[in-house]
């Protein structure tokens, strides 16, 4: 397997207050190659967003990166003087937020913006740049983009602007983006057009991309591996098809199971009972504990690290490689599986 683009070690952020230090992401890490899509999903509050921001070093005071590394093609880069990470941020980095308003400055044509951008990170001429933005607007499916170029943000739709804000990601050709709930403001119809673009771009240009997103139809449709995150930590994580089909951690289990299917002829979907922990509240051992069906003792005491399942429930599940989860029903000596 090549080097990944993105490599999450150990992460840790925390967040000071007068409360006390509060830790929002504890210890996550993965991998995402290039070309490759890995969906996070999980609760509001899940540490999701957090992720990502940290990743692309958006995190502000009182926050801030307590552990763990990040490494962009195997170089760290959570760790570099906020100049240099500026550099990298745009060139080699860039962020699709969950609203194109607040990535786009109303007060400037979308051509301006478009051109400022490529020319910072480029030494391309102003004709030049311009050229090369009408075909990003055309790339990402702008109609007429020669003279949509022109316009200001208003004059776009919501599903016009979010393309806007995904040509400026690309604009200076980075190697990873994190795009944050991309699809949430947008209705079904036009959901379903960027997420075959965001595909389309990742296979084309061979971008990492890292999906924020709630939305498990959206990671179904447009992610090769998925994320479930809970109170700041990664609960399972594996190939989209295993995760969604198969899923092993009792929290992902209960998201799967809510989701509702056309042959599910029951009157009421599952639900997980209880609510997720703040973040100054977080139980000893799982944070899942207070909430599992399968809670014992070393769950109370013990939190679970990602670890690969046994070789009986891999076959009994016909799972892929790569799948991990952190829960002691499969750790040895836990009395088996749920």
């Amino acid at each position: 397997m090549s080097e990944p683009v993105i490599s999450v070690r150990n992460l840790r952020v925390e967040f000071a207050t007068r409360r006390g230090t509060l830790r929002a992401i504890d210890g996550v890490s993965f991998d995402i190659a290039r070309g490759e899509v890995l969906g996070v999903v999980g609760e509001s509050g899940a540490g999701k967003s957090v992720t990502g921001s940290a990743i692309i070093g958006l995190i502000e005071p009182p926050g801030r990166i307590a552990g763990g590394e990040i490494l962009l093609h195997g170089k760290r880069i959570d760790n570099l003087p906020p100049e240099e990470m500026r550099r990298i941020r745009g060139r080699k980095i860039a962020m699709i937020f969950q609203d194109p308003l607040t990535s786009l400055n109303p007060l400037y044509r979308v051509g301006e913006q478009l051109i400022e951008t490529i020319r910072t990170h480029t030494d391309l001429s102003p004709r030049a740049a311009r050229e090369r933005a009408i075909g990003l607007l055309a790339e990402v499916g702008i109609p007429a983009p020669e003279k949509r170029i022109d316009g200001y943000p208003h004059e776009f739709s919501g599903g016009m602007r979010q393309r806007v804000v995904i040509a400026l990601a690309l604009s200076a050709e980075p190697d990873f983006i994190v795009a944050d709930e991309p699809t949430t403001a947008l209705d079904v119809s036009v959901q379903a057009q960027i997420i075959a673009l965001i595909k389309r771009l990742c296979h084309e240009r061979g971008t990492a991309v890292m999906l924020v997103t709630h939305d498990m139809g959206v990671i179904a449709e447009t992610a090769d591996r998925v994320a479930v995150m809970y109170a700041g930590r990664i609960a399972e994580i594996g190939p989209v098809r295993d995760v969604v089909k198969h899923p092993l951690h009792p929290y992902a289990k209960g998201l799967m199971g809510a989701i509702p299917t056309l042959e599910n002829e029951a009157d009421r979907l599952a639900q997980i009972p209880g609510s997720m922990p703040r973040l100054t509240r977080i139980p000893p051992g799982c944070a899942f504990n207070p909430r599992c069906s399968h809670v014992f003792d070393r769950c109370r005491v013990e939190k679970p690290e990602p670890i690969e399942p046994d070789s009986v429930t891999s076959a009994r599940e016909n799972l892929m490689p790569g799948h991990l989860v952190a829960c002691h029903l499969y750790a040895p000596r836990a009395g088996g599986t749920p």
